[in-house]
């Protein structure tokens, strides 16, 4: 193979711009298979198996079908337009009264609303894949309701803004729709040296943020004049001053203006004196003012609706009339104009400035004064970099990231991950309804990237991508990859290369650890990303990267649900029991964990990415959705605490958190892993025993799982279809030590099935044929890796936890009545009606994957005080040995046992070595033997 292409050289391949791209998969020799499931229909080469599409798998019924719908019945009914409603108002568009779904996804959110934009592309991933997964019209409506809504925004923001017309006090008026960043620049000439002067607005609010401007004329901080519409206290504010705020002479209102109604509001000064009127009345008046709009010149900023304070919010609401006069009205001409227009009164208009703000179309206002002083609508922002810039917030984060040096998401939080949301969000319904509109938004965000990112230095860009929060860019590496498989431009691919960060992929590829302290989930989807950069580039320093990586997590930073992280960070490896708090298991991890897993596997069949795969499946992501319906949430969880008797939050930060974003997609491709293919048609995986029928069009057949899995302890494939030759490759869990057995048609299938692999039966398949597997489960436990006394329990594939108030780790014995095969269960007793529902010395034991508000303990610590053996208690303390391993540990280690005998004769060389390591008395050791022989066992 030749030497990979370097950064630099794919940037200066992509400026060639070629149609047929030098860096595509056609271009550089490596071949693609159709595949459903890709966003191009094409799967690399690399692949040594491929996954089916979520239209191929229909889930049947269990478990997931009925966490699934709770999910699309929250879809079926949320109005969209609410998702689309920050993407509008920030091109000015008309948002129809729609309201922000709030939390993260809004203007007033976490950090205002910085990471707003995020939970609309979820929403249409979401959609999309309900769509696939049962062709119901509603969703693909809804779809194409918020591919349109985005394609209108980005058309509005290419171009200069355009007035907003909406009912006015007196004819029409101009509205600054909250969050558009738009205002009403007035010419340099508006006050006109005046000595003497009054200004009069009509204002209609539409949100109570403090220092908000209905005017400000000034050149800077220092040289000013301004009317703010609440102030510190609420009520308005008028102020001039030539030497900063310390110097500001003032009027302040006496009440707030009221949002959603009209006021006028106007402000006169002459002769030393000044007066705030709102709606006729006088509310302050100042008789030692020295300085007039003279005094300031001619400023540079004539601003309605924007401060020369850059931190201050821009007016939100609509402008009737504004009038300057050249002199101060009285106040009976004040109270004149509060029931007609300027014109229509003894006033006139204003004659050193008048906007009536009737205008319907265009982005400038008429002066009407004679002066011809045109106004102009603008952004604060003044407008993308490029024309395929699609946000719901200006494009300043992805600009101040440029030149960070720390964090703060306050002012900057992960534009890129946003932006990779979006994307994913366009592709994704591009790929469910093959909308040309979703693509080309998807290709223009990428160009737009490219057109940004090129420029930079490499020193940037690693600096960029290494700063928490503000630099975090979830998966957009996967999802440009993705693109790129459709577009074929070379600048997409080479967009893709520009995220990487060298130091985490030259440390992972040499398997050096340096994930203690970095942020989980900043750093999981990246190396999905990698994977798919390996596909396209062949350097395989992506590819070994991402393998140690993974390992690097699975087990050492993995609590036994399959989440990872505490407080959304890593610790040291191998710190399980240590980290344990109310904020482990971020949801998301979990879910980029399955993402990375099952690209793994589409690379290497290593049954150890399937066997991570299910348990974080069947446990954290099935447990972090409640068990109840909600038109408003999805009502998934953020973190999920592991403490003892820790409740679960399923609407935590308002519900609109990346959490509940990648829970919505979680609870709507739950097929996505349950089968693959191998790349050449020669073998069928199946990886889930999950309720579900398979069409593989490709051979020609069907393939219906039946079961009530994990309820059952089994499952029933049945062909339906034509003939056809390939291996059935069944996993065998690393948890099935009990016995996995297969027979086909009724026949058993020679060989041993070994856990931890696939179990392959190869024949041609015809109708009819049906593969009965059998998997006994066992009660077992888990230990921390940095405590053994600390456990978490799992029959078979699910973790059970305990359902208890107490916020103490519970004190939990097992062996009291162990069976000969090892298993715990027979110490438990099953709750009558309710499967995998157990109870112990009154203590209730259910699934972690129910969501419900209980209380739980996932992990307890082990206490075995006696030797207590078939339920007999011995009367011998249970010693222990210096690493906390006590009798009864080594006594079980050698399960399963054949028979009562195997056991005894365990138990009595086990006696005898700990009376001869003098940790144990012989008479106690006889007491134990004794026992062991008296007692009866469970299977």
């Amino acid at each position: 193979m030749s030497p990979p292409l370097s950064r630099r050289a794919l940037l200066q391949a992509a400026t060639l711009a070629a149609a047929a791209p030098a860096a595509s998969y056609a271009a550089s020799g490596r071949a693609v298979a159709a595949v459903p499931g890709m966003p191009s229909a094409a799967a690399p080469t690399t692949w040594s198996v491929r996954p089916f599409g979520l239209e191929d798998v229909t889930l049947g019924r269990g478990v997931f079908a009925d966490k699934r719908q709770l999910m699309l019945d929250h879809a079926r009914g949320y109005d969209v337009n609410r998702l689309v409603q920050v993407f509008r108002a920030n091109a000015g568009l008309p948002t129809g009264g729609a309201v922000a779904p709030g939390g993260w996804e809004g203007l007033d959110g976490e950090a205002n609303g910085n990471l707003r934009g995020h939970y609309t592309g979820h929403f249409l991933t979401m959609l999309a894949q309900a769509y696939r997964g049962t062709k119901e019209q509603v969703f693909a409506d809804k779809i194409r309701t918020m591919v349109g809504a985005l394609t209108e925004v980005r058309e509005a923001l290419r171009r200069d803004p355009v007035v907003l017309s909406s009912e006015g006090k007196f004819g029409r008026a101009a509205e600054n729709v909250r969050g558009s960043y738009q205002y009403v620049d007035l010419p340099a000439a508006v006050l006109g040296g005046a000595s003497a002067i009054t200004l009069s607005a009509w204002v209609k609010p539409t949100h109570d943020a403090n220092w908000t401007r209905i005017f400000d004329f000034g050149n800077d901080t220092t040289r000013y004049m301004y009317l703010a519409a609440r102030n510190q206290s609420g009520v308005p504010r008028f102020a001039i001053t030539t030497s900063g705020p310390g110097g500001e002479q003032g009027l302040n209102g006496t009440a707030p203006l009221p949002v959603n109604r009209w006021s006028h509001v106007a402000v006169t000064i002459a002769g030393g004196t000044g007066t705030l009127y709102v709606n006729g009345t006088a509310v302050a008046r100042n008789a030692s003012m020295t300085l007039t709009p003279a005094a300031l010149g001619t400023p540079r900023n004539n601003w309605l609706g924007r401060s020369n304070f850059s931190a201050d919010p821009v007016f939100a609401g609509a402008f009737d009339e504004f009038n300057v006069f050249s002199r101060a009205l009285t106040a009976a001409e004040v109270g004149e104009l509060q029931g007609r227009r300027a014109a229509e009164a003894s006033t006139g208009r204003g004659d050193l400035a008048s906007y009536a703000f009737d205008e319907t179309s265009g982005g400038t206002f008429a002066d009407a004064s004679g002066r011809a002083l045109t106004a102009t609508l603008r952004r604060t922002w003044g407008g993308p970099s490029h024309p395929g810039f699609l946000a719901a917030y200006p494009e300043t984060q992805f600009i101040q990231l440029e030149s960070m040096t720390s964090g703060d998401y306050t002012k900057v939080w992960a534009p890129y991950y946003t932006a990779h949301k979006i994307l994913r969000g366009l592709l994704d319904a591009h790929l469910a309804l093959d909308d040309a509109r979703a693509l080309d938004l998807a290709s223009g965000m990428c160009d737009w990237m490219y057109s940004r990112l090129s420029k930079l230095p490499d020193a940037t860009l690693q600096r960029m991508w290494g700063i928490f929060s503000s630099g975090e860019l979830g998966g957009i590496v996967e999802a440009i990859c993705d693109l790129h498989t459709i577009s074929g431009k070379a600048e997409h691919l080479a967009l893709a290369k520009l995220f990487d960060l060298d130091r985490l992929i030259d440390s992972c590829a040499a398997n050096t650890d340096i994930l203690d302290g970095l942020h989980a989930n900043q750093h999981i989807p990246i190396f999905t990303g990698y994977l798919r950069l390996y596909d396209a580039t062949g350097e395989t320093r992506y590819l070994t990267a991402a393998k140690n990586f993974w390992g690097m997590v699975v087990p050492h930073r993995m609590y036994g649900i399959g989440g990872t992280s505490t407080q959304e960070f890593w610790k040291a490896r191998g710190v399980i029991a240590g980290t344990i708090s109310a904020t482990t298991a971020e949801t998301c991890c979990a879910y980029n964990m399955l993402k990375l897993s099952r690209t793994l596997f589409f690379h290497d069949q290593d049954p150890k990415y399937m066997e991570y795969y299910e348990r974080a499946l069947y446990n954290q992501v099935l447990g972090s959705k409640q068990d109840k319906p909600d038109a408003e949430k999805p009502l998934v969880t953020y973190f999920i605490g592991l403490t003892p008797g820790h409740v679960r939050d399923y609407t935590p930060k308002q519900g609109t958190t990346c959490c509940e974003g990648t829970g919505m997609e979680s609870a709507t491709k739950y097929q996505d892993s349950v089968y693959f293919a191998k790349a050449d048609g020669s073998a069928l995986y199946v990886n889930l025993y999950s309720p579900s029928t398979l069409t593989w069009a490709e051979k020609g057949v069907t393939v219906t799982q039946t079961t009530d899995f994990p309820k059952e302890q089994g499952s029933t494939l049945t062909f339906g279809g034509g003939r056809a030759s390939f291996a059935l490759r069944l996993r065998v869990p690393s948890w099935a030590t009990a016995g996995f057995r297969v027979t086909v048609n009724g026949d058993s299938v020679p060989g041993t099935p070994k856990p931890g692999s696939y179990f392959s039966v190869s024949r041609t398949w015809r109708a009819g044929d049906t593969v009965r597997i059998t998997m006994p489960f066992r009660l077992r436990v888990e230990k921390a890796l940095d405590d053994p006394s600390l456990q978490t329990l799992f029959y078979g594939p699910v973790n059970l936890v305990a359902r208890n108030a107490a916020t103490e780790y519970l004190k939990v014995g097992l062996y009291r009545n162990a069976g000969l095969s090892g298993d715990l269960l027979p110490s438990f007793t099953p709750v009558s009606g309710k499967p995998l529902h157990y109870t112990l010395d009154g203590t209730e034991w259910a699934p972690f994957f129910e969501g419900t508000e209980d209380p739980t303990h996932a992990y307890f610590r082990r206490s075995e005080p006696k030797v207590v053996l078939g339920g007999r208690d011995s009367g011998v303390a249970n010693p222990a040995k210096a690493d906390g391993t006590t009798l009864l540990d080594e006594i079980w280690a050698g399960a399963p046992f054949s028979g009562k005998g195997t056991l005894v004769t365990r138990v009595r060389s086990t006696v005898d070595a700990w009376v001869s390591a003098g940790l144990l008395s012989r008479a106690d050791g006889d007491k134990v033997v004794n026992t062991a022989q008296a007692a009866s066992y469970a299977p």
